[in-house]
């Protein structure tokens, strides 16, 4: 036999193996952003291999609130796993001049993420995906003498193995393999701590349907308590480098709540991340999403929703790349998925910049607006509900948008420390962009008398010599309840 013809006959007995072996769409990391690439890829009827280092279900730090567009983002007829359904929200400033602002529908819901995950991961399964738990992927190559050809990447595992995919979808985090062979740049970096709390019965009660949102006392942190059943999650966040006061934060977070007699049942920290304007989504047949691409609000941090649409989009797109027959083809769904990211959560990204940027400089303003102001009130529950996100109020509200520019302006310091000057400047927005007219349009219950939007408004403008508030709003000491 010719060398020519044992070359052929060497090829065709490797193909039926390597038919067998690669997989469509390999996804890398099994938390909301993954198991939803896993779930859109095996839908659309392809071979979906979904790889994750821990064993299921696991422990995540996370506040495990559910927005609207986190229910919108789910497969169809996922049932929630949840611990509570949100009616009310306490607003405070680092502990002091707090409100309540109650709705008749619910605004979000509460999950703990062990077992959501799981949940999600689950429906990928039912979709057609295969799962493979406890397995760590050291590299991805798309050269090299591990790939068989360009139209296929090498994912290689820790313990040596080899996977072969068309395309794979990084969703391991921001800290992941993938998101550093893509080449993901990342230019805002916060730490959040956070303590799981078991509670008394007569404890939890009190805080059942309310969560608690505390602007904190360094730029850009703030502080929450979420209630699930028999534990409430208690939390703080904060720029990276302020450790030390981050983790004092969160002490006196607690204390000031009444719950420093009660004994974590979880203690722990977690890094996010957001990515910078141009950092890339994809390299060759790779694309990240969720926390591996940096992906996430940058006010208040929300990443759940972030993860699950971008993962979704994900696995859409790493579809057309595994049906890629070159590199050119290949590329362009690379930038199809890029400008989707972009035209759709990078807007919002870029608002919540702005917002952010100004309640590090003025979170007393930001507090006088949204418990004095019942337009601001609409807008956060909107939001929440998810009839429109950030960057759509923004884009489609000419009020909104107006607003946000004033506010913009406002963001100058000036000479006043007391919440009677951001109260003024809070009423100044109101005018400027016409807010109050649509005040009577809204049709939302804040579940307080009629003069509530008075009320706070009068109340936040209280000297900044107020004692201590509790979660309530009462001012003094706190209970042990927390309410």
């Amino acid at each position: 036999m010719s060398s020519e013809n044992a070359d052929a006959e060497e090829v065709r007995a490797e193909e039926p193996q390597a038919a067998a072996t690669v997989w469509d769409v390999v996804v890398v990391g099994a938390g909301p952003a993954g198991a939803s690439a896993a779930y859109a890829a095996a839908v659309a009827g392809r071979r979906v291999l979904l790889l994750e280092k821990a064993e299921l279900p696991r422990y995540k730090t996370c506040g495990g609130g559910i927005i609207g567009p986190s229910r919108d983002a789910l497969p169809p007829g996922f049932e929630l796993p949840l611990q509570d359904r949100v009616h009310a929200v306490t607003f405070s400033l680092n502990g002091r001049f707090a409100r309540t602002r109650r709705s008749r529908r619910m605004l979000f819901g509460l999950i703990n993420r062990p077992e959501f995950d799981a949940g999600l991961v689950e429906q990928a399964q039912k979709a057609g995906a295969e799962l493979r738990t406890g397995v760590t992927v050291s590299r991805v190559e798309q050269h090299g003498p591990a790939v068989p050809d360009r139209r296929t990447v090498a994912v290689v595992l820790a313990d040596g193995e080899t996977v072969l995919a068309r395309a794979v979808v990084g969703a391991d985090g921001s800290a992941g393999r993938i998101g550093a062979h893509v080449g993901v740049k990342l230019d805002q970096v916060d730490l959040g701590l956070e303590a799981e709390i078991p509670v008394p019965a007569s404890v939890a009660e009190d805080w059942k349907g309310r969560v608690l949102i505390d602007w904190g006392p360094m730029p850009g942190s703030y502080g929450w308590v979420f209630p699930k059943g028999d534990t409430l999650t208690v939390g703080v966040i904060s720029a990276r480098g302020e450790g030390a006061a981050t983790k004092r934060y969160l002490e006196d977070f607690i204390a000031r709540l009444g719950l420093a007699g009660f004994e974590p049942a979880v203690s722990s920290g977690h890094l996010t991340r957001c990515r910078s304007d141009d950092s890339p989504l994809s390299r060759g047949r790779v694309l990240v999403c969720g926390d591996a691409a940096g992906l996430l609000e940058p006010w208040t941090r929300e990443g759940i929703s972030f993860a699950l649409r971008s993962g979704r989009l994900a696995g859409e797109w790493a579809v057309r790349i595994a049906e890629a027959n070159d590199a050119v083809d290949a590329r362009r769904q690379a930038l199809n998925y890029a400008f989707a990211i972009k035209a759709g959560l990078g807007v919002e990204m870029a608002v919540g910049r702005r917002m952010l940027a100004l309640f590090e400089r003025r979170p007393g303003l930001l507090h006088a607006t949204i418990t004095g102001l019942r337009p601001a009130w609409t807008a956060f529950t909107d939001i929440t509900r998810g009839s429109t996100t950030l960057a759509g109020l923004v884009r489609s509200n000419g009020i909104a948008r107006r607003a946000l520019d004033v506010l913009d302006r406002r963001m100058e310091p000036t000479g006043g420390t007391t919440l009677r000057g951001v109260a003024a400047q809070a009423e100044e927005v109101a005018e400027s962009a016409e807010v109050s007219a649509s005040a009577s349009a809204s049709g939302e219950s804040t579940g307080e008398s009629a003069g509530a939007d008075e009320s706070a408004a009068t109340a936040a403008t209280a000297p900044d010599t107020a004692g201590p508030a509790d979660a309530s709003g009462t001012s003094g000491s706190s209970g042990t309840s927390g309410s």
